[in-house]
């Protein structure tokens, strides 16, 4: 049962199985409809597609963040259409190394207490490269009844995650350090965060670094304090990689603050630091 990575090999044996669920998530933030056309075009065979926007986010409301949770009842909605039963392997893939909505997805059906989920290593561009099948036009599976309730544990509230310790940003180093912000109304991060950049998880490749690189990287900021982490990032939706790759790396999960940035900066009289 894969848990957190899958290589294309390994799934390419398994397509066609029933109690195996694909799901592309290509998403492109500057272009929010980029992804169903590529996947239009083509994707794995079988797969649905899940949008970050419409089926991984719920709806947006003031000071929420840009990428809110959706709510419990709408992630056992999206998850049943998707076709995923109590027995299902899911795997999820995206044409970012997973940094965007394969590990968002990812990371919600654990929340949500499924398990059997896996990313794919190199997404898109991987299973390209080595020559594996694909299928064009919109594929729909036969919806299933999806039971699970929320892990509350493993998310942290906006009036928790300024005590969190250890708490890691996973933006880039110059946007953490307030340098640029290209999307959020306010540079800077939450007052005693550390800072790891989801895409140092992966090589030049686009495949996820070796464990014991990911042990060395992320290990003295999981260790940096006595309490779970915490990752956060813009919008919820990177720092899931950063989450996955813990895990993956041996370590217990981390926790998620789902509002991240976005929601932290919607209000001006909380603090901020640069630097």
């Amino acid at each position: 049962m894969p848990t957190t990575l899958i290589d294309c090999a390994t799934l390419q044996g398994s397509l066609g199985r029933p109690d195996w669920i694909v799901v592309d998530c290509r998403f492109d933030l500057a272009d929010t409809t980029a992804g169903r056309r590529a996947y239009l075009d083509a994707h794995i065979p079988g797969a649905p597609y899940a949008d970050l926007d419409v089926d991984l986010s719920g709806p947006k409301r003031a000071g929420a963040g840009r990428h809110p949770l959706p709510a419990a009842q709408r992630m056992r909605e999206v998850f049943g259409r998707l076709g995923i039963g109590p027995r299902a392997q899911v795997v999820t893939y995206d044409a970012a190394g997973g940094t965007l909505a394969a590990a968002r997805l990812w990371w919600m059906l654990r929340y949500m207490g499924h398990d059997a989920v896996a990313v794919l290593e190199g997404g898109w561009a991987a299973w390209l490269a080595t020559g594996s099948p694909t299928e064009a036009g919109d594929r729909r599976v036969a919806p299933v009844h999806f039971e699970g309730e929320p892990r509350s544990e493993r998310i942290v509230s906006i009036d928790a995650v300024r005590h969190a310790r250890p708490l890691i940003d996973a933006r880039d180093p110059a946007r953490y350090r307030g340098e640029v912000e290209p999307i959020d109304p306010v540079a800077g991060h939450i007052p005693g965060a550390a800072n790891h950049f989801c895409r140092n998880n992966l090589d030049a490749s686009g495949n996820f670094r070796p464990r014991e690189e990911l042990r060395a990287m992320l290990g003295p900021l999981l260790e940096s304090a006595p309490g779970p982490a915490t990752f956060y990032c813009g919008s919820g939706v990177t720092a899931c990689h950063n989450i996955l790759a813990s895990v993956h790396a041996g370590y217990a999960e981390p926790r998620l603050y789902p509002g991240s940035w976005s929601e932290w900066c919607a209000d001006p009289s909380r603090p901020v630091a640069r630097g």
